[in-house]
């Protein structure tokens, strides 16, 4: 292996990394608009889109329940960031 193809990799790898802990968060952005807009105005973005109760929108209310359950393993990071600062 060369030193240029492990910079790659690095550099994918990082990326990899970069994005499976920025999903999460834009996911449960996503979730809480979509919270916002039911208590609001009484509309579930989710459900107009894939069906209310439906398979698909239970799968996405679970993918966004497990992204906000991750998240709590972020806030000790962000506490030791914003010491640092």
């Amino acid at each position: 292996m060369t030193l240029l193809s492990t910079v790659r990799i690095d550099t994918m790898d990082n990326f990899f990394m970069k994005a499976l802990k920025t999903a999460p968060l834009i996911l449960l952005i996503i979730g809480g608009i979509n919270w916002l807009l039911v208590g609001l105005f009484h509309f579930d973005i989710v459900a107009a889109l894939f069906g209310h109760e439906s398979v698909f929108s239970r799968i996405i209310y679970v993918i966004v329940g497990i992204c906000a359950l991750y998240c709590f393993t972020l806030l000790p990071k962000i506490q030791e960031l914003s010491k640092n600062h």
